[in-house]
């Protein structure tokens, strides 16, 4: 099949902008808990529909007062918190565009994204954020403001905007209709600067109206609740914010996700939204614990049986009567505490960003966890594709958004059509015309539509690598499974005319030091690991699990494990952690070179 659609669930408002669902939620669910946020003594503290709009209100009043006009671009730096929310609202309500900054961006990064959209106010979260701005705010002659959050930044707009009345600030809001700007967000491109995505109100209307229409069971009002800890400078944390304040249901945030299992434990959401590197630690983390507590086995032959179950599911005999027996004995045994840590509510997960793989989509189905999978990119406001939640299609990335269309090119690539699409690149006509031809855009990666409309993800057109035998790899599904492994944290597959495929390795920082305690070498570094056979013949069996997935020919012959990581700090993978592939073989040319020379 070459193209599918779907109808649309949701009808976009002609006139009008986001800051009409806060004002509709305080008008229908004035007492209804849509926000929850951290007290001074650390624990969750409603915030009502009332509330959060007279909050929102109050903080853009500051924002008018200060200056900002319709249209005025304002910057948000800053880890995921409420107040990230806050913000993005109030910036709408005072007629401005928001344009997210990754709270990891160098300063050289800051001062493009700030001066390329002509930001006029920016507000950080720290002081290492305001040092950040500080170094570059002299090339930056549009800048007026910069507000800090943790120095009482919300509090200072409050007091800045008190002769400002309510009148006033839904004026400013009506001011944006639904083809105007509600923010430009930088695509952390894996090459070049970054490009600002101008995604309109209208594009979040049909996104979200459509995600939370198909997947309603999972958006009840007043009893589903979803904890964030994506970033919200990426277009997938600003997914989960509006869905969840269009639904509406609760919305939390957590900054730190070093302790994000006791947060899960607290909030207890009846959603998450995540990434797959978040299920495979938390698959990794309790195989691990088992194993520790000399009960490996067991857990193996749990996720066995409920792998198993899972497929069973989707046969038309359904699961046999002794399956069902095996899975209701685990379940009390293992699945159970596993939902736990998931916080003990949550029966099912989006997850987007890479492909989660097939063996742990049918684990967490088989658990009864059900994980979504979708795909989509900043250019088409997140998810242009995901997993219905009663028609889940394990191993794809779901049918096309409602009221959008996927279409599949002669040569493979993956085009898109609709509503929720970007309307161009900011200041960059030339970019928006390479990517956009007769309203389809051209999304660069390659996949295949089922007879069912599920599309599945098979690669990158720019990263096919060529043999020199001639073959075409596409490296992205024999990476995703090697880096299923708990002792792999990145893979990097080479070959580009060379006689045969090798991977670049990095081990996991969590994962190693239990690795080393168990097999007697605790304490030793990668450096002195790097040639141990037998942490070499782990690394092996990770790399045969990923070529039982493609051909001989596409198979990884050699690989060699590098005594570093693939991090943002390092330049080798962008804030939303994809791996910039031409840097890794700069910087790595002289090892690449050796995997080829015996």
């Amino acid at each position: 099949m070459r193209e599918f659609s779907l109808p649309a669930l949701y009808e976009v408002p002609a006139d009008g902008n986001l800051t009409d669902l806060i004002r509709r939620n305080a008008a229908q669910h004035p007492a209804v808990p849509v926000i929850a946020r951290k007290n001074a003594g650390g624990e969750w503290q409603d915030v009502t529909a009332t509330e959060f709009l007279a909050e929102v209100r109050a903080t853009a009043k500051g924002l008018i007062a200060s200056g900002v006009q319709p249209g005025d671009r304002v910057a948000l730096m800053s880890p995921t918190r409420y107040e990230w929310t806050l913000f993005d609202f109030a910036i709408w309500s005072a007629g401005a565009v928001a344009v997210p900054v990754y709270e990891t961006s160098s300063a050289e990064q800051v001062e493009w994204i700030l001066g390329d959209s002509g930001a006029v106010a920016c507000i950080v979260e720290s002081g290492t954020h305001e040092a950040s701005v500080a170094s570059v705010h002299d090339r930056l002659p549009q800048l007026k403001h910069v507000w800090r959050i943790d120095s009482g930044a919300v509090e200072q707009l409050v007091a800045t905007g008190t002769d400002i009345s309510d009148t006033v600030v839904d004026e400013r809001g009506a001011t944006a209709v639904a083809d105007s700007p509600a923010t430009i967000v930088y695509t952390s491109g894996t090459t070049g600067r970054p490009k600002g995505c101008v995604l309109s109100h209208r594009a979040f209307f049909a996104e979200c109206g459509n995600v939370v229409e198909r997947l309603a069971p999972l958006f009840r009002t007043g009893e589903s609740s979803v904890l964030l800890f994506l970033p919200l400078a990426h277009v997938f944390g600003r997914l989960v914010e509006v869905a969840s304040v269009m639904a509406p249901i609760k919305l939390g945030h957590v900054s730190d996700i070093k302790h994000l299992t006791d947060e899960l434990a607290a909030f207890r959401p009846t959603m998450i939204l995540g990434v797959p590197r978040v299920f495979e630690k938390v698959y990794n983390s309790a195989r691990a614990k088992a194993q520790a507590d000399g009960k490996g086995k067991i857990f193996d032959k749990a996720a066995d049986t409920a792998i198993a179950y899972s497929r069973a599911l989707d046969s038309a005999a359904g699961p046999s009567v002794g399956l069902k027996f095996k899975h209701k004995v685990f379940d009390r045994l293992v699945y159970s505490k596993l939902r736990a840590v998931l916080g003990g509510r949550a029966t099912h997960a989006i997850s987007g960003g890479a492909p989660l793989g097939e063996r742990l989509g049918h684990f967490y189905r088989g658990i009864g966890f059900t994980v979504l999978e979708g795909y989509g990119l900043t250019e088409s406001c997140a998810a242009t594709a995901f997993n219905p939640w009663d028609r889940t299609k394990i191993g794809t990335v779901g049918q096309p958004l409602p009221g959008s269309t996927v279409r599949i090119a002669d040569d493979g690539e993956v085009l898109l059509h609709g509503e929720h699409l970007f309307t161009g690149y900011w200041n960059n006509e030339a970019a928006t015309a390479d990517a956009v031809s007769d309203g389809w855009f051209h999304t660069g990666d390659l996949g295949t539509v089922d007879e069912d409309g599920y599309l599945s993800i098979t690669g990158r057109k720019k990263e096919i690598i060529v043999t020199a035998g001639g073959k075409n790899v596409a490296p992205a599904v024999i990476e995703d499974r090697i880096r299923a492994d708990a002792l792999i944290a990145e893979c990097m597959v080479v070959g580009d005319g060379k006689p045969f495929i090798a991977a670049l390795v990095t081990l996991d920082e969590e994962f190693l030091p239990r690795w080393a305690e168990q097999h007697g070498k605790a304490g030793r570094t990668v450096a002195e690991l790097a040639a141990d056979p037998e942490l070499l013949a782990a690394v092996q069996h990770a790399v045969d699990e990923g070529n039982a997935a493609v051909s001989k020919a596409e198979s990884v012959r050699k690989f060699r494990i590098l005594p570093t990581q693939f991090t943002e700090v390092t330049g080798h993978v962008t804030p939303s952690l994809k791996l910039k592939r031409n840097v890794v073989m700069k910087d790595f040319a002289a090892e690449i070179e050796e995997l080829y020379q015996h």
